[in-house]
């Protein structure tokens, strides 16, 4: 039997609905990924730099759910796309499209929408299926990226083969990206948790 997708997000049980409310919402965790991606640790073997990306998508979109979270993140690289420096080391335009990095971007909208979804469904309450959750999201982004950064370092000049592309795009980012992983699958829980004891403290009061 199929789990029936219950609202319950994080946002949800906060904020009532309305389109303003969206539309803020949007913009401002559009605005919060593009400020993660400013927090970038370049490496000097790799075209891919460390930055707070990740974090800042599974969270936004957990708390979000899917609809929102998925939205966020094309506004996200269309505000890119268009030119504003929303991308890693403040950049920004169309030719991102042809860097090795863009297929992380589009990762990210894949990872927002699942870790939303499954967020609806209350995964992300739980530690266990909280780190389940939040571990799926945080893959998502290198089963596009990586075969990206092959593709356009190979457009460029430079031969790469998919574990090349692993060597530089995913092995490096390991430890990072386990780190992110538990703050997330950390996070959401305990913003439920509070909500759930203010909740309950004002059905006292």
């Amino acid at each position: 039997m199929s789990t029936p997708a219950i609202a319950g997000t994080l946002v949800q049980r906060v904020l009532p609905r309305t389109v303003t409310r969206d539309v803020l919402l949007v913009g401002t965790g559009a605005l919060a990924v593009a400020v993660m991606a400013q927090v970038s640790l370049p490496l000097p073997f790799s075209p891919v730099p460390i930055t707070g990306q990740t974090l800042a998508v599974m969270v936004i979109a957990a708390a979000y759910g899917a609809t929102l979270g998925t939205a966020t993140m094309m506004l996200y690289g269309v505000l890119g796309l268009v030119g504003l420096p929303v991308f890693a080391d403040a950049s920004g335009g169309i030719h991102v499209v042809t860097s090795p990095t863009f297929g992380y971007v589009v990762g990210f909208v894949v990872a927002a929408y699942v870790i939303g979804r499954l967020s609806e469904r209350h995964w992300d309450r739980r530690p266990v299926t909280s780190l389940a959750a939040f571990g799926l999201a945080s893959a998502i982004p290198f089963c596009t990226g990586i075969p990206w950064l092959a593709f356009t370092l190979t457009l460029g000049g430079t031969p790469t083969t998919l574990w090349q592309a692993v060597q530089l795009g995913f092995i490096p980012f390991i430890i990072p990206g386990i780190i992110k992983w538990m703050l997330a699958a950390g996070i959401l829980p305990a913003a439920h948790r509070a909500v759930t004891a203010l909740t309950q403290g004002r059905h006292q009061d």
